[in-house]
């Protein structure tokens, strides 16, 4: 499989991050994100497999990988006595555990934004039938909300197999859910207003 100078420098610079938080994760004990790097690992090698396959845009490819990025330093940076996951980036409610707006929020928002941009790219690519149609919209939008329940699920198995997760409780994942389909509603409106633009 020919990999192109693009894909090899966003190749380097996501190995790059995820090796120094995987190392940074074992020397403070935090056992939950090393499960993540796990899951990451195996996100990675599908997108490996299939670069050819897909012809992911590179511009595509750097966006998930700053979501891992976001998402390793979420887990890894301290801010107080928590870590940036918890940090709240503009006090808009804060009763308890239903606080807005949380760097996790958005990291959560963003992600799944770009699994509806990855999605309506391989539709687009795989499916060019439904380009111009609501189907093209409509379904990469679906189809990232069930990909974040999924990574809730994953979470959940977390909570079951580490102790000490910082995973939250069932607000947190109502919030996990909602900003997932904020993000891909978002996305999915954004790609619709490009393609309507041009």
């Amino acid at each position: 499989m020919t990999i192109r100078r693009g894909e090899w420098a966003i190749f380097g610079v996501t190995l790059a991050y995820v090796t120094g938080f995987g190392a940074w994760f074992l020397v403070i004990g935090n056992y939950e994100f090393i499960w993540y790097i796990l899951t990451m690992a195996v996100m990675i090698a599908l997108v490996g497999v299939n670069l050819r396959r897909a012809e992911f845009p590179l511009g595509l490819l750097w966006a998930l990988s700053l979501w891992g990025l976001a998402h390793m330093a979420g887990g890894g940076i301290v801010v107080g006595e928590s870590v940036l996951y918890s940090a709240t980036l503009l006090p808009l409610i804060e009763t308890g555990e239903l606080t807005l707006l949380k760097y996790d929020q958005l990291v959560h928002a963003y992600g799944f934004g770009i699994t509806a941009w990855l999605l309506w790219h391989l539709m687009r690519r795989h499916y060019p039938a439904t380009r111009h149609s609501w189907t093209v919209h409509v379904y990469p939008a679906l189809g990232a909300m069930g990909l974040g329940s999924v990574n809730e699920i994953v979470e959940f198995i977390a909570v079951l197999a580490i102790a000490d997760t910082n995973v939250g409780g069932y607000v947190n994942t109502a919030l996990d859910l909602v900003f997932n389909a904020a993000g891909a509603i978002l996305a999915v409106c954004l790609l619709w207003l490009r393609e309507v633009s041009r």
